[in-house]
């Protein structure tokens, strides 16, 4: 018996199958889908592969299998999948496959540690302040004793394991740390159930409103059918969509069927999590995220192989998720650009979960209150159903929005972040025992550092972009590669001491905050603050239940949350996203300031929100005012399609970057002709631009070119492009590497 093996290696010219032997002892442990070590070309260590065919025999000489997993990982319709998604988002069948893998497969012994219970953990016996001034004063010395204690700075109390793997340190590095008395290792006995501290009140299910039944209804009978049918349950914030979704799946587990639902951010989960055990108990639940460590999560993803885990509930790639007998899908907050993934494979979880859809005759249900406005111009074509909550659920108004114009508040006097009008509605609501939600999408104290004397703009040494001011650390940092260095006091062209630090951040806002509202208590929500694991559930815990005046956040503040008590939302800046190189841009605006005021007022009391704004005639913020997607969708959808945007037309990114930008000219040129003989001779409707550096030409030290093409995406733009990979960029051996980004969240 032959298998046909997919090597794992994301080099472009070994996405193809190599025929090994099956050993006749390994017959019967060998599937299509098996995880498979084999010895490859002249290489002496053996590399691993997946089995993605077996058949009889073989055109050429073959090796024999070197090892077999006992395990088989994924079974034969994963691979297809990964096959199918590999030809839709052009990488290798191996990037996809390992999407499908238990957390942990591959890498040196974790197999053995993700099942061990009690492990040594490390943690830092300095803190920050004490190991910076030992790296400034050649004390520590030693770049991987270093990465170590930064890592352990933002990730204390961490496996050894875990560190070895994550770090690329081996245990003697970690060892002499120890010795010098910078960690402690011990033994931690493991807990790896990531709902053993949570106590939920069981509830039941609630009486649902005319609209709502109704929504139930349509996909209950498309559960009852066995239909594949796509669902857009288009509700205001606070409509009850959640409790929908909750009794579709408690249709779907009766019926004897397995759920997916999927939330965008990672601080949406525990508070879904919360209402789903509520309603079915811990047993029957799944759950997974990138914050939860890679024990636990092999761990629930051996809950669901197993199948005593029934509902699976996470972030996009919980799709992947082996589920057997799988009933229904659903996307929450559908429009959230996190389920578009921005690493290779550039999939969409919607293009996904359409396919597990069609494979398995199940429902997908969308459900937004801002829709994205592919997904709402296909249910106004009739491709998906259209569903409508326009009211909430519990009779609740939607919030008063007032819009505040910048501009006169500079007029006035007023330098503040806080305009007058909003400053008297926190003092309102502080004197009222009310709670405040304060929005400002740009983390961080400052967003540029400049010299007043000659101009000089502090910018990373690797990107082509500035970097950010953090006033805990005094250090700047560049949000793209992770350079950081200390703030500066002189400039370092003409030695001027007349440094500005310009432009805001969440947290120059909380500092503001504190000095205005002294006695108020603030809670931060940010990348920076929520680097710890259970950090994010941490927060939204203390600000619900330690009634904390005033939360401000980036957009992790946005999305799904319910805070009875929140009946003020403040808009610092509604113009951040409005300033972005990309055609979403009016589109992002209206959705994040719909969402953020969506937070107020859910329970028996008025919210009100106030929108900071230099550009309070801009429509996506005039419409936000009046929560009217549909009226926003009007005016963005007649501008998208005579500029030929999505969703009348796809955009394809292709993306060059190399550290010899002459390297870059030559290979964009070279794929830029292929593609545009192919069209003009085979006459294919599709808008081909010329090559150009990207809107940030240079990332991590290397430059950045892109082709852009417009076009409707199908079968034979995925021909072209396949085969100008396999005839142009494969045959190069330079040191260019491209991506292809099909509709990319980021333009930049």
């Amino acid at each position: 018996m032959i298998a046909e093996i997919i090597i794992n290696s994301n080099v472009k010219n070994l996405n193809k199958t190599f025929d090994y032997n099956i050993p006749f002892d390994m017959e019967k442990k060998i599937s299509i889908g098996s995880r498979v070590l084999v010895k490859f070309g002249n290489i002496k260590k053996l590399e691993e592969g997946f089995v993605v065919n077996i058949k009889d025999c073989s055109e050429f000489k073959v090796k024999d299998i070197a090892v077999v997993e006992e395990k088989d990982f994924i079974d034969e319709p994963k691979v297809e999948m990964a096959k199918w998604m590999a030809r839709r988002y052009f990488c290798n069948v191996s990037d996809c496959i390992k999407l499908m893998l238990p957390p942990g497969t591959g890498t040196k012994n974790m197999q053995k540690r993700v099942k061990e219970k009690s492990l040594n953990s490390v943690r830092l016996l300095k803190n920050q302040l004490q190991i910076d001034e030992d790296i400034e004063n050649k004390i520590l010395k030693s770049e991987k004793q270093i990465k170590v204690l930064r890592f352990l700075i933002d990730n204390d109390d961490v496996l050894i394991t875990d560190l070895e793997v994550i770090t690329e340190v081996s245990k003697a590095i970690i060892k002499t740390l120890e010795k010098n008395g910078y960690v402690e290792i011990y033994e931690k006995q493991i807990e790896r159930n990531p709902f053993l501290h949570k106590v939920v009140e069981k509830n039941v299910s609630l009486s649902l409103t005319e609209e709502q039944q109704y929504a139930y209804n349509m996909v209950e009978n498309a559960i009852e059918d066995y239909m594949n049918s796509e669902f857009l349950l288009y509700g205001v914030t606070g409509s009850g969509k959640t409790e929908v979704y909750l009794q579709l799946i408690e249709k779907v587990i009766n019926s004897g069927k397995s759920s997916i639902m999927l939330v965008p951010e990672i601080s949406l989960t525990p508070q879904t999590v919360d209402r789903f055990i509520a309603r079915f108990g811990q047993d029957n639940i799944a759950v997974l995220h990138s914050k939860l460590s890679v024990g636990e999560r092999y761990d629930q993803w051996y809950k669901i192989k197993t199948g005593k885990a029934k509902i699976v509930i996470g972030a996009r790639s919980a799709v992947f998720a082996p589920v057997e007998n799988l009933g229904i899908i659903i996307i929450d907050e559908e429009h959230d650009s996190s389920y578009k993934s921005e690493m290779t494979p550039r999939y969409n979880v919607k293009d996904v979960a359409r396919y597990l859809g069609r494979k398995y005759n199940i429902p997908i249900v969308y459900g937004s209150a801002t829709p994205d406005m592919d997904t709402y111009y296909r249910a106004l074509n009739g491709d998906i159903e259209l569903l409508e909550l326009t009211k909430r659920a519990n009779n609740s108004k939607l919030p008063n929005v007032e819009i505040v114009d910048l501009k006169q508040e500079l007029a006035n006097g007023n330098r503040s972040m806080i305009s007058m009008k909003l400053y008297d509605a926190i003092e309102k609501n502080l004197k009222d025992k009310k709670q405040t939600i304060l929005f400002l999408n740009r983390r961080g104290y400052s967003t540029f550092v400049m010299c007043r004397d000659c101009g000089f703009t502090a910018k990373c040494k690797n990107c082509n972009i500035t970097m950010t001011y953090h006033i805990k650390q005094n250090k700047l940092k560049c949000h793209y590669c992770g350079y950081e260095c200390n703030a500066l006091t002189i400039c370092p062209d003409c030695q001027s001491k007349n440094i500005r630090y310009f432009g805001t951040g969440t947290q120059k806002l909380e500092a503001e905050i504190n000095k205005l509202f002294p006695s108020a208590s603030t809670i931060r929500m940010d990348v920076d603050t929520v680097s710890k694991k259970n950090s994010h559930e941490e927060i939204l815990s203390k600000f619900k239940n330690e009634n904390i005046d005033i939360l401000i956040g980036t957009q992790m503040v946005v999305k799904g949350h319910h805070f009875p008590n929140v009946t003020l939302v403040g808009v610092i800046a509604a113009d951040t996203n409005l300033n972005i190189d990309d055609y979403r841009a009016s589109e992002r605006t209206f959705q994040i300031l719909t969402q953020v005021a969506g937070r107020a007022g859910r329970e028996k009391n008025e919210g009100n929100v106030i929108i900071q704004t230099y550009n309070p005639d801009n429509f996506s913020i005039e419409f936000s005012k009046k929560q009217d997607y549909k009226l926003f969708y009007n005016i963005e959808s007649k501008l998208r399609k005579q500029l030929k945007y999505p969703p009348f037309c796809d955009i394809i990114l292709l993306g060059f970057s190399s550290e010899n930008e002459n390297d870059i000219k030559k290979v964009c040129l070279e794929v830029h002709k292929y593609l545009k003989d192919k069209i003009e001779n085979e006459n294919i409707p599709i808008i081909l631009y010329k090559p150009v550096p990207a809107p940030i030409d240079k990332i991590k030290n290397k430059f950045r070119w892109r082709i852009i093409i417009k076009c409707k995406f199908g079968e034979n733009i995925i021909n072209i492009i396949n085969d100008c990979i396999n005839n142009v960029f494969n045959k190069k051996n330079s040191s260019v590497s491209m991506i292809i980004d099909v509709n990319p969240n980021n333009m930049l």
